[in-house]
């Protein structure tokens, strides 16, 4: 159980931060920028839940899942170092990418398909929904690429999980503009419209 009695702790003002486990890292490590991402995006999402309270299954999808990106990022924060701990590290489980399909698939089922791609926009849960998905694909290229380092894990249901976000996050926009105005539910690319 997390509990927080002092905000400030005064230990990150030489430009470092403390992992879960593992030694302190510099602010601007790749780790510490991956799961900062990850919080970022569940800050848009909060924010995008501010306009899908009429929209009950999804705004309780998009708590799960704001739920799920504190799992990711402690997953994140727990680096697999080979070392046996006192405790079971929190991480992200097949399950939660099962999951999360099976949402995609849910919100997808009555959405016309697609002829263009899609502008970000329309209604606001829309527009926060493709804001959200675009920090969630910024923070699945930091973690791709902290994946790379020598000596560095990310597990990989964890990168499943970042990479099936986006895709919830695509069509969770979709599935708010189609609530909002099934006509014509999407803003599409037309190419070299303004030539």
């Amino acid at each position: 159980m997390v509990k927080l009695n002092k905000i400030y702790t005064r230990t990150g003002d030489d430009g470092t931060t403390a992992l879960v486990s593992g030694p302190r890292r510099i602010k601007h490590d790749l780790r510490i920028e991956s799961f900062g991402t990850v919080d970022e995006a569940n800050s848009a999402i909060g924010v995008a839940r501010l306009h899908t309270s009429g929209l009950v299954d999804l705004d309780a999808m998009l708590f799960r899942i704001q739920n799920d990106l504190f799992d990711l990022g402690a997953d994140l924060a727990t680096p697999d170092l080979g070392e046996v701990l006192s405790y079971e590290p929190l991480r992200i489980v097949e399950a939660q990418v099962v999951r999360i399909e099976n949402e995609i698939d849910a919100l997808n089922s009555d959405l016309s398909p697609l002829k263009s791609f899609v502008l970000p926009g329309g209604t606001p849960a829309a527009a926060y929904l493709h804001l959200a998905r675009t920090i969630a694909r910024r923070a699945e290229r930091q973690m791709v690429e902290l994946s790379r380092i020598e000596g560095e894990v990310v597990s990989p249901a964890a990168l499943k999980y970042v990479n099936r976000l986006s895709d919830f996050l695509f069509v969770a926009a979709r599935f708010a503009n189609d609530a909002e105005n099934s006509d014509a539910p999407d803003i599409l690319w037309v190419p070299g419209k303004n030539r």
